[in-house]
């Protein structure tokens, strides 16, 4: 796949969603670059009370967007042409552009849902959401699919090459960090890793990746206190009814990659009790499979096992 993001002249980088614009750079921060992606112009003057309470609530909604709408702001008092000739007469006012030219606008401090339903809502009209071909929207797009393919492959290097790209366009770039971080955590980096999930912005931190992620990472800090599994498999051994060795060899062995022995353990003291402080192991259990993820094969051999207790 033909990545280009190395190019020697990046065509938007991370500041470029949120800008401060002039009557001269219009054209080409507002008309030109609506072509790609909404623009929202927010029409304000430093005297303005309304104007600084209503700016940063479109900034945070502009960056929950992830580069699908952008925000470029506009001092009247210092560039009254444009707004002049969009009729503006009072402040704050917004106008969202696409494809060009006006589409939307409102006036007023709105509160946040309700700026957060007017982009959604200039994003829908836009169109699906396909990025215009040979825009840098497209270039990130085939990135993230390529390093997604490289992280799949076992091909760490190339993966961490292709998420360092587009982050150096997107430096909030959820995709790509949650990408990262998921490169650092299968080459063993866990303090890297959580270093990269902290920066995932919070609009971003509900998805099954970060979760998924931050459970894995929850369980090698708790296996990073645990003895190694040589050890704990010599206490289970010899005492088959320790429950806390069994539960802490489950959690090593985890760590070392073996989900599947893993999870047998834990089924196996479900077994040996169900309800050992508070239903424990079926909930340490489920931890492992949200940090494996739904199509693990682990996790499916788990739930056949936990399913077949349980509903024996």
């Amino acid at each position: 796949m033909n990545v280009n993001l190395s190019s020697p002249t990046p065509a938007a980088p991370p500041a470029e969603l949120i800008k401060e614009s002039s009557d001269r750079a219009f054209k080409a921060d507002v008309i030109d670059a609506s072509l790609e992606a909404p623009v929202l112009v927010d029409f304000w003057a430093p005297w303005c009370g309304p104007c600084r309470a209503l700016t940063p609530t479109i900034e945070k909604v502009i960056r929950e967007k992830a580069g699908k709408i952008r925000l470029v702001k506009i001092n009247i008092d210092e560039n009254p042409q444009i707004a002049g000739q969009l009729g503006v007469q009072s402040i704050p006012n917004v106008f969202a552009f696409a494809g060009g030219r006006p589409v939307d606008m409102f006036l007023g401090n709105l509160p946040e849902t309700e700026v957060r339903k007017f982009a959604d809502r200039v994003i829908a009209a836009a169109g699906p959401g396909k990025p215009r071909a040979g825009s840098i929207e497209e270039e990130i797009k085939n990135a993230l699919g390529a390093a997604k393919a490289a992280l799949d492959g076992g091909d760490l290097g190339t993966a961490a090459q292709i998420y360092g790209m587009v982050l150096q366009h997107q430096a909030d770039n959820s995709e790509a960090l949650l990408g990262m971080a998921r490169v650092y955590l299968k080459a063993g980096e866990a303090e890297q890793a959580q270093a990269v999930l902290d920066t995932v912005p919070e609009a971003a931190r509900t998805g099954a990746d970060y979760l998924s992620i931050a459970a894995e990472l929850k369980l090698l800090a708790e296996a990073a206190a645990l003895g190694g599994t040589a050890d704990l498999a010599h206490k289970v051994e010899a005492a088959p009814d320790d429950h806390q060795a069994r539960f802490d060899l489950a959690i090593a062995l985890n760590a070392e990659g073996k989900r599947a022995e893993a999870a047998e353990q834990l089924v196996t003291l479900l077994r040996r009790d169900r309800t050992w402080e508070d239903d424990r192991a079926r909930k340490k259990l489920l931890e492992f499979f949200e940090a494996w993820g739904a199509k693990d094969p682990a996790t499916l051999k788990g739930r056949r096992l936990l399913s077949s207790l349980l509903f024996s």
